[in-house]
């Protein structure tokens, strides 16, 4: 059985996975710096076995090597798995967080336009029906001030686009996705109450799916990026 099937052992792996990647992405811990699992295991108090599990993710992320007779090596940027929705989230929590949701802003102005433009040929009535419904509700809970239910509206707006694409490559960037509009929301750089034009343009969106109509729904995909970017400039300015 793995070690993080008790509820305890995945409470402290993910404790001490947070932590470490935190320290790297953060760049607490710098490129060259080596570690050790006995040394992990005496700064957060935990077992090889939890120290171990979270070596391992990091592995898996690039963001640290394991090296024979050297120890675990932490990497540089250039090896890291930046459309990890974790090293993201990690990314976010540091102090260069605006640059990181501009930066992700910029690759979404390269994918989402052309997601909304495939998914007005190719979306299906189910789809096409999610994303109405979504834009329906981010209505509701904005005149609400439901943040945190505007969100998940808004992330199932954005994952539904992506797969509407019929792309899986597309497809596959809905969590990175979800993860900027969470560091939008949770790092306040987010409106308190949510620009009515940026729901308007979403609903510009879901109708130019629905009506197959590719120019105005990549058009109106375009408007929402760029909104959403001016936005967050202003709140890092206040």
């Amino acid at each position: 059985m793995p070690m993080t099937s008790s509820p305890v052992a995945r409470a402290l792996h993910g404790s001490v996975l947070d932590a470490l990647g935190t320290a790297v992405t953060a760049g607490r811990l710098l490129p060259g710096n080596v570690l050790t699992l006995d040394g992990i295991c005496q700064e957060y108090a935990v077992s090889r076995s939890v120290a171990r599990e979270a070596v391992r993710v990091l592995e898996s992320m690039g963001l640290i090597a394991s090296r024979r007779r050297v120890g675990l090596t932490v990497r540089d940027r250039a090896h890291w798995n930046v459309f990890d929705p974790q090293v993201i989230r990690w990314r976010l929590a540091g102090e260069d967080r605006v640059a990181q949701l501009l930066s992700l802003s910029e690759l979404r102005l390269g994918v989402e336009p052309v997601a909304a433009r495939l998914a007005a040929t190719r979306a299906t009535p189910e789809q096409s029906r999610r994303l109405a419904e979504a834009v329906r509700d981010m209505e509701i809970y904005s005149g609400q001030g439901a943040l945190a239910e505007f969100l998940h509206s808004d992330q199932l707006f954005h994952r539904t686009l992506l797969e509407a694409s019929g792309n899986e490559m597309l497809a596959s960037l809905g969590e990175m996705v979800g993860g900027v509009l969470e560091g939008r929301t949770h790092h306040h750089l987010m409106p308190a109450k949510p620009n009515p034009e940026a729901i308007a343009l979403h609903d510009a969106v879901a109708r130019a799916v629905r009506t197959r109509d590719p120019d105005g729904a990549e058009r109106a995909m375009r408007a929402i990026i760029d909104e959403s970017v001016q936005a967050m400039a202003e709140e890092a300015r206040d």
